[in-house]
């Protein structure tokens, strides 16, 4: 893992950093802070754009494509979609009068939700402009949300709620759970039929247990709860054919099964930090989970074999990690650091090389192409300072 370039406190505004990779590509990091100014860069570091917000960013969103990036901010009723195509900005009237407070893009269609401090909804069509607006959707402030591929619209509220409504907003299911809720997720669990789509909603409950709903059963969920010696779940992945890797507080990696006769038995546990967990990141394509903690480290796993570490870097020049973010190619991952810099590092390297007579040349950073000879080792290493064909 090595640094390719940083993005310092000056450039980023001050306070808390808001940051989110360009889904597919992940050719934009998106970024923004209290200045209500929102930064685009491309993966070498480079300003691309830069927006000026109508007030600060709660909330942004790429559509499944990496196309259309969405913002809400606070004291605002306007949608702001930028088109990373065009380089262009869209001004969309919400039509709600209470602040937006959430923001998430359908899986498999050009649909936008919107929820609201006061538990109001409302569901955009990006490609006919057509606006769903659905009052009392909740009682209190939507927290948190996700679309499965069948645009299913999972949704919780500060007052404990869960609702699960159709593309159209419809409510198909309304119930209070036992605990505050946070990350919400579709997947399918290891029994579902092959094929069935996504079929469950999980979810964390007061930080301590997961929750799992078929949708096609409701009425009858399964809660998990984890030994107290594990803290707080700081965040969860579905991996594989019904696998859940869970992260705790206390520094824990723990998988699970969701097969029924397994259900609540631990397939794999590890302590991965000693003292503490503060966020993790992970990459599906590459199997790999990364982890910060214990103030300013990061560590590398494979899925498939968490005994073992990888990689583990120590950044220097951060007290603590404050955010993490991988971009989905499992390229770059990016980090908040305490100072208020924003830190990029190389994970993974595109495979391309060349050969000619006796000699080869190979990519070994972003910006570094080592050629090597028959006869002796290296014998040049050359620094570019643009690759063009790693921008397009």
């Amino acid at each position: 893992m090595k640094r390719v370039f940083t993005i310092p406190r000056r450039g980023v505004s001050s306070g808390p950093v808001l940051f989110l990779w360009q889904s597919m590509s992940g050719n934009f990091l998106v970024l923004t802070g209290l200045d209500q100014v929102l930064n685009i860069y491309d993966r070498h570091g480079e300003k691309q754009h830069e927006l000026s917000l109508p007030g600060i960013c709660s909330g942004m969103s790429w559509d499944k494509d990496g196309q259309i990036l969405s913002i809400i901010c606070e004291h605002s009723n306007t949608l702001l979609l930028w088109d990373s195509n065009t380089r262009t900005v869209s001004h969309v009237d919400s039509g709600l009068r209470d602040p937006m407070t959430l923001i998430v893009w359908s899986k498999s269609a050009p649909l936008l939700a919107v929820g609201t401090i006061k538990g109001n909804l409302l569901i955009y069509s990006y490609r006919t402009s057509k606006k769903i607006s659905i009052l009392g959707k909740h009682n209190k402030q939507i927290t948190y949300g996700a679309w499965s591929q069948q645009n299913y619209l999972a949704l919780v509220a500060s007052d404990k709620t869960f609702t699960l409504s159709n593309a159209d907003g419809d409510t198909m299911f309304r119930t209070t759970l036992k605990g505050e809720p946070s990350h919400v997720q579709f997947s399918s669990m290891k029994q579902d039929a092959p094929g069935g789509g996504e079929t469950t909603v999980s979810l964390i409950l007061n930080k301590k247990a997961l929750f799992l709903l078929n949708i096609h059963d409701p009425e009858d969920p399964i809660v998990l709860s984890f030994q107290e010696k594990y803290g707080s779940v700081v965040d969860y992945y579905w991996h594989g054919e019904g696998y859940i890797l869970l992260g705790f507080s206390s520094g824990f990696f723990i998988v699970l099964s969701t097969l029924l006769k397994e259900i609540g038995q631990e397939m794999c546990h590890v302590q991965c930090f000693k003292n503490n967990l503060s966020y993790m990141a992970f990459c599906a394509s590459e199997k790999k989970v990364i982890g910060c903690g214990d103030d300013n480290k990061v560590k590398t796993y494979d899925i498939r074999n968490l005994q073992e570490m990888l990689h583990m870097i120590t950044i220097d020049d951060e007290q603590y990690i404050d955010g993490i973010q991988w971009s989905d190619d499992g390229q770059l991952l990016a980090l908040a650091g305490s100072e208020g810099n924003l830190h990029v590092y190389l994970t993974k390297l595109p495979v391309l090389g060349s050969v000619c007579s006796q000699k080869l040349a190979h990519l070994s950073s972003l910006y570094e192409v080592s050629i090597y000879s028959a006869r002796k080792k290296v014998i040049d290493e050359i620094l570019f300072l643009v690759l063009h064909f790693l921008k397009s």
